[in-house]
Order: C-alpha cells, then sequence, then structure tokens
C-alpha cells in the first residue's frame, strides 16, 4: 500500500465511523504487514483526545500506536528500538505543523466538539460541512505520511 492509498484508506474508514485513532492505527498496521484486530480495538478509546476528553488528538496518538506496536517491547528484557523515538517524534512534530491553523494538536481544537454533550456530537457526525471533515483531512494527511516515514524506515512491508 502507498501512502498515497493510506490516506485514501484511513479517510475511508473514518468517515465509516471507526475513530480517527483507530484508522491511522489500522493503515499503519497493514502498511508493516501487521495486522492485529486487538492493537485496533486498544486504541478505540483515544478518539475524541484520549476516551473523549478533547485532549491529544487521536490522529496522533493511532500513527504513533502503530508505530510502536513495530519498534516498541512487549516485556522488560527487551529493549525500544530507537527508530520508535525518532519516526513518533517525527510524526509529533508534522502533526503540531499540520494541526496548527485549527488550533493544535487537541482534540478540543481541532473537532471543537465536547463529547459528552449529545447535540454537539449528532451535529459533528451528522453535518456535512461540520468539523468532521477537518478531522477527516487531518487522519488523511497524517496516514500519508506514516506511510512515507515507515517506508523511509524500511518497514513498510517488502521492505
Amino acid at each position: 500500500m502507498t501512502p498515497e492509498e493510506m490516506r485514501v484508506k484511513a479517510e475511508e474508514l473514518f468517515k465509516k465511523r471507526m475513530h480517527c485513532s483507530q484508522a491511522l492505527a489500522a493503515v499503519g498496521l497493514e502498511k508493516m504487514g501487521m495486522e492485529d484486530p486487538a492493537i485496533i480495538r486498544a486504541v478505540g478509546a483515544y478518539g475524541g483526545g484520549i476516551a473523549s476528553s478533547g485532549r491529544t488528538c487521536g490522529i496522533l496518538l493511532g500513527a504513533i500506536a502503530a508505530v510502536s506496536a513495530r519498534y516498541g517491547k512487549s516485556c522488560p528484557e527487551e529493549n525500544d528500538d530507537p527508530k520508535m523515538w525518532l519516526l513518533s517524534f517525527k510524526l509529533s512534530k508534522a502533526f503540531a505543523q499540520m494541526s496548527e491553523p485549527y488550533g493544535g494538536t487537541n482534540c478540543a481544537d481541532i473537532a471543537r466538539v465536547n463529547w459528552k454533550a449529545k447535540d454537539e456530537v449528532k451535529t459533528f457526525y451528522g453535518q456535512p460541512d461540520s468539523r468532521r471533515t477537518i478531522c477527516t483531512e487531518l487522519t488523511g494527511k497524517l496516514a500519508k505520511y506514516l506511510g512515507e516515514l515507515l517506508e523511509e524506515a524500511g518497514a513498510a512491508k517488502g521492505s
């Protein structure tokens, strides 16, 4: 899957009501040949800015989760691959630039939804011109960048 295909797929998954974090993790894992439904489920609560709190955007968290799945340790006897920190930092920096026009990297700045208010959530999902369009765009942009980083790092399937 090319980075552009990752962009398209992540946007499609998000439009089908997967959380942004899940869309990023799904395409990242697929790119690396590591498809794992447990990881996709595990990052679900990152949507809405960590448990619908409006904090750090799930788009960034899902991308970093995919990187960590590949380069992080799974037990104390292992060591993290330094690529985990490098790629995660690059994702964080790129997402800060991508989201700057919307006020920052927090979901509350980007989506501007109080996830505990049913009317606001209904508007976010139901109105074609809601801030969801911005979330869709950012989901795609970071997915594409994640694909480019994984290719550069030699982590893409077939690399």
